[in-house]
């Protein structure tokens, strides 16, 4: 059983790796979003590629602007962190539970 706990541990580490890079691409959107960058930057495409269509879902189904203010981004890291939080603390429990 050693072996399907370390799998949850390596699986719950790679998940709350991902989630803490997205979180961090996140937070530069939205400082990007404060000046005005050049959008043929190529970070700048990459960001807003890999960031819009996530956003995208929260803008369409959530009202989310409130006096000319964006909070998808907001709301996008709260469930980040629940998610991280949630899902990975659950996979270390079940990982140490079968150690």
């Amino acid at each position: 059983m050693f072996v399907m706990g370390n799998l949850l541990v390596a699986l719950a580490k790679v998940l709350g790796l991902v989630l803490n890079i997205f979180m961090w691409i996140i937070i530069a959107r939205a400082v990007l979003s404060w000046v005005s960058p050049d959008p043929y930057n190529p970070i700048v495409r990459f960001i807003h590629g890999v960031t819009e269509p996530v956003l995208s879902q929260f803008r369409r189904r959530l009202p989310l602007v409130f006096g000319g203010i964006d909070l998808a981004p907001l709301v996008v890291l709260l469930l980040i962190i629940f998610l991280e939080t949630f899902v990975v603390g659950s996979l270390l429990q079940m990982a140490a539970g079968l150690h």
